[in-house]
């Protein structure tokens, strides 16, 4: 099948408006497309062109595509025509197996056949997503961090029905719009950068729930600590080089015994009425009366002077 080639995509739709459809359409307008995103319910537009507004600032501060603006952003509750003359469809749907499944009968119906459908699921594996769908070949998990308009990774995987041609179509067409695509060779629950997220975040839990630290030990302990250094270097690599010369061969002669020792908890904590009170409060003392947007605000004026650092390094 003839598929545009990714340098020659203009139109792309968005489906979902929530912090990480939203987050795409901001990323896709400020690299010049024209986006169609599809609501759920009409209402829900002021609050999509409100989070486009918001993210905007922090978007020209790294730099706009030439013809970049907001007012190419086009709103519709009507799937088939907010689909009807895409090139690019980036699904971010709530994270529902069934509602998934019934949209992708339509979307395998509705979308283009030359057309490839990304999902941002952050957990689902695309063999589940697309089972019902019917043109399964051009459907690809491809999974951002939050927020996507400034954070660069996604995580690329097929499912089982999946055509190879498009994840390799899929990569090319992140990588020319800005992000950095990371193709993963299986699917597996979580991929990859969720599944080490969620490790540290099990952790955390255990460590609140049974009075060990406090939630603003645990964030001060990441943000003066490995935090940092992982924006620059991964885990792998940071174990790599604090071993001086001898690299990871010496890292895992010297601790290796360690990794026996009862350090971590990897099985989730329950997840008890007490321990939820604990992260609600803990959070709130941290935030110190500063709301979402005020956070989000220094949040991404934080990431924005990282990307900025990197790019000049």
């Amino acid at each position: 099948m003839a598929r545009k080639e990714p340098r020659d995509v203009r139109r792309v739709t968005c489906i979902g408006a929530g912090p990480i459809g939203g987050g795409w359409s901001a990323h896709f307008l400020a690299h010049g497309y024209q986006v169609t995103t599809y609501l759920h319910d009409a209402a829900e537009e002021e609050a999509l062109r409100q989070f486009v507004d918001t993210a905007w600032p922090s978007l020209e501060s790294l730099g706009l595509a030439d013809g970049a603006s907001p007012n190419a952003l086009r709103c519709t509750s009507d799937l088939a025509a907010a689909v009807a003359n895409a090139e690019f469809v980036q699904e971010s749907a709530p994270e529902n197996l069934a509602l998934k499944q019934s949209l992708y009968v339509e979307l395998g119906t509705l979308v283009p056949d030359d057309v490839v459908i990304a999902s941002s699921t952050s957990g689902l594996t695309m063999t589940d997503i697309q089972a019902r769908c019917p043109s399964p070949e051009r459907t690809v998990v491809a999974h951002p961090f939050n927020p996507p308009y400034l954070l660069p990774l996604v995580e690329i995987v097929g499912g089982a029905r999946t055509d190879p041609a498009a994840v390799v179509w899929l990569a090319e067409f992140y990588r020319l719009s800005g992000k950095a695509p990371l193709v993963m060779d299986t699917e597996i629950p979580g991929f990859i950068a969720t599944r080490l997220q969620e490790a540290l975040w099990r952790e955390a839990l255990h460590m609140v729930a049974n009075g060990e630290a406090t939630v603003e030990q645990i964030d001060l302990a990441i943000t003066t600590g490995p935090g940092p250094r992982w924006a620059v270097m991964g885990p792998c690599m940071a174990f790599h080089v604090a071993a001086g010369e001898g690299g990871m061969a010496a890292t895992l002669d010297h601790f290796g015994p360690a990794l026996k020792l009862p350090w971590t908890r990897l099985e989730a904590p329950e997840l008890t009425s007490d321990l939820r009170e604990r992260m609600v409060a803990g959070c709130l003392r941290e935030a110190a009366g500063r709301d979402f947007t005020r956070l989000a605000g220094e949040r991404d004026a934080a990431l924005v002077a990282v990307a900025r650092a990197l790019k000049d390094d």
